[in-house]
């Protein structure tokens, strides 16, 4: 296999980046690169929102963590935001990142746009666009003609780095969430195609249904899912269809994405899109918090919704976002983040600077729990790829289950002819599922002892898989003639080999004994990092840093409802009324050649950082700390300000379990602490 090598190369060292330029191809099942069926992990992460000096290691620890694909959207309005000038420096200099992923044998989806979203101001057009008096996404020949001229910009960076090249680029989106007539993204493909891109293949997001279809074959449908939204208008804590995310089922999209923009989807394969191979690029690695929104995302939605995913037959799971990010600062002076009172997708009030969306890999590359949950997962996606791409889904149980519905367990069966793989998710976000008894589960003329699947249960048992008959724990990987598996939490380990023996009550023992001859069981905790070069480090305590208040917060603002009829965050005016701390770092924290974190434990509503005067991190307060990676700030900057504004009671906003809803605002701690 080469495509995924980039995961190969993580753990043997064999892969370079020779390997890019191999003959791809795909059919309803998956991709096929040099003749080989590969089950890819993609993760989203945005260039221009992380400082281009950090590029290299964070995509590095997306590799680590199982990533085989790197998709990123070019946002028009980082590059050209002021007419006719186009930036590609600093952490805009697409064709540098370009470079890093090719140095790190990353292949790469460009998300083109023109239109992106991604809760960039306009969904990433220009402000300057709107003054041009054309219909914007669509055959409008003025609007063409400026995104002519953005691709062409686009095609400037990429030149010898296209998959055909030999470079890391393999395939291409063109626009996003868009519902209108296929002749407008064919518009933009033949565009692309006229300037110099050619790759191996091209994509659009498969939601919403367009109002004609694109000509079959021209653009894979790729499709998402999410625990939870910040763009619903509600405040209720399990609003909307997410809880469709955790169920198995033939449905390849999603009802929840984007209702704000999209309205009501109906739940529905569009016309051909079985033809096609089923492919995510959206799945909520975590989730942004909206000021009137603010979702506390667990591991375990993350995990739930992937295995789901690749239960219900997906071959390739695309994560977004993978890696948060910053927004970056304009030359224009505007802020870049989406709001209520943008001209575009205006629905939604987003912080300033923050883009962490509770990634696997957070705004500073700071890895959350499901960074490690999910790399099990994706090692045995790599290593049991031409398997598993050829095995067909069905689903024993119902796939309209509603939301909390408990009365049966989650399950699902991947197989083909006498080999399969059995998926258990007894796991629905925010809702106690019980343990289920005396469970009998059964595949591919095998049936399974009766088992209890305990609560929060997520599993994936093997049937005629490498030697195995069946077995209660699940596959991870499989190096040099060595197996290792994954014991279930909560459940007993059973291995059932081919040639008639029977493991029962196996206990984990490491990767250094091996169970039963080349089969090794590995707990949770050691599958999660299986293969990774960690150096040993004796953690260091949190540094406390001490505070200064210097002023109260002025008179409580007014929380009214904006455009979208949301509550509406603080503007500049309301942030001259908080609460204003000072903050001295320690001077020990200088030339240690270590990254530290500030973070900050707070009561209040949201929160502030600057650095010599200029804002630098935002927070809208939902339960996590307030995080900032101090190796950004400027050097010989020592002193901070913070401001807080107040909590207040009853406010028009969803606010988690995990927040402090007190009213008023104090700072609770300040700590340092090393990356």
């Amino acid at each position: 296999m080469c495509f995924c090598l980039a995961l190969l190369g993580m753990v043997s060292g064999t892969a370079s980046a020779a390997d890019f330029g191999k003959e791809v191809k795909w059919d309803s099942q998956s991709l096929i690169i040099d003749g080989h069926r590969v089950c890819p992990v993609m993760g989203e992460v945005h260039y221009s929102r992380i400082p281009a000096e950090e590029w290299a290691s964070e995509v590095r620890k997306m590799k680590e963590g199982g990533v085989t694909i790197i998709a990123t959207y070019v946002f028009w309005n980082h590059v050209e935001d002021r007419e006719g000038i186009f930036r590609w420096d600093g952490q805009r200099d697409l064709r540098r990142f370009l470079e890093v992923c090719q140095q790190q044998e990353m292949p790469v989806v460009l998300r083109v746009g023109p239109f992106c979203h991604g809760e960039v101001r306009n969904g990433g057009i220009p402000d300057w666009m709107f003054a041009k008096g054309c219909k914007l996404r669509s055959q409008d020949k003025v609007f063409l003609g400026y995104v002519d001229k953005l691709y062409r910009q686009i095609y400037s960076q990429i030149i010898g780095l296209q998959w055909k090249d030999h470079g890391p680029i393999i395939a291409c989106q063109f626009d996003n969430e868009y519902r209108g007539s296929g002749d407008y993204l064919m518009a933009l493909k033949k565009m692309a195609l006229a300037i110099g891109f050619e790759l191996p293949f091209y994509t659009r997001t498969g939601w919403p249904e367009l109002s004609k279809p694109v000509p079959f074959g021209e653009l894979l449908p790729l499709y998402g899912d999410y625990a939870d939204g910040f763009w619903d208008k509600s405040i209720e804590p399990t609003a909307g269809n997410y809880y469709k995310a955790f169920n198995f089922k033939g449905f390849r999209s999603s009802t929840a994405i984007g209702t704000d923009l999209l309205g009501k989807q109906e739940e529905k394969i569009n016309k051909g899109d079985e033809a096609y191979p089923y492919f995510t690029c959206e799945l909520g690695g975590g989730m942004a918090t909206a000021y009137h929104r603010r979702p506390y995302i667990y591991p375990e939605d993350t995990y739930s919704m992937a295995l789901v995913k690749l239960g219900s037959g997906s071959n390739l799971l695309g994560y977004y976002m993978y890696h948060g990010g910053t927004n970056p600062e304009s030359t224009t002076g505007i802020t870049l983040n989406e709001t209520q009172r943008t001209l575009g997708t205006a629905n939604n009030d987003l912080p300033v600077k923050t883009y962490d969306f509770q990634a696997p890999l957070g705004e500073f590359g700071q890895p959350y729990p499901q960074y490690y949950m999910l790399r099990p997962l994706h090692l045995f996606m790599h290593d049991w790829a031409e398997t598993l791409t050829q095995m067909e889904a069905s689903f024993p149980v119902s796939q309209d289950l509603k939301k909390g519905e408990d009365g049966a367990l989650r399950w699902a069966i991947r197989s083909q002819a006498d080999s399969g793989f059995i998926f258990v998710n007894n796991y629905e976000r925010l809702q106690n599922l019980s343990a289920k008894k005396d469970v009998q589960l059964q595949a591919c003329g095998i049936s399974f002892p009766k088992m209890t699947i305990p609560a929060k249960c997520m599993a994936i048992f093997p049937v005629g898989i490498a030697g195995l008959r069946y077995a209660t724990a699940q596959l991870v990987a499989r190096r040099d003639g060595r197996i290792f598996m994954m014991q279930v939490d909560g459940v007993p380990t059973t291995i059932a080999l081919q040639n008639g023996k029977t493991l029962r009550g196996v206990k984990p023992r490491g990767m250094e004994k091996p169970v039963y001859k080349n089969i090794y069981l590995l707990t949770r905790s050691q599958a999660e990092h299986l293969f990774l070069d960690e150096t040993a480090k004796t953690p260091s305590a949190p540094l406390n840093v001490g505070c200064q208040k210097l002023s109260e917060a002025g008179p409580l603002r007014a929380i009214v409802k904006g455009k979208a009829k949301v509550a509406e965050a603080p503007t500049e005016e309301d942030w001259q009324q908080a609460a204003v701390y000072k903050i001295l770092l320690p001077l020990s924290l200088e030339n240690t050649g270590e990254r530290h974190l500030l973070s900050i434990e707070y009561q209040g509503d949201c929160a502030r950082l600057y650095a010599n005067g200029k804002l630098v991190a935002d927070n809208f307060q939902y339960g996590r700390p307030f995080l900032y990676g101090l190796w950004r700030l400027p050097e010989g900057c020592h002193e901070l300000e913070l401001r807080i504004l107040p909590m207040q009671d009853g406010a028009p906003i969803y606010l988690p379990t995990e927040a402090d809803k007190t009213p008023g605002e104090r700072v609770k701690s300040i700590s340092v602490v090393r990356e």
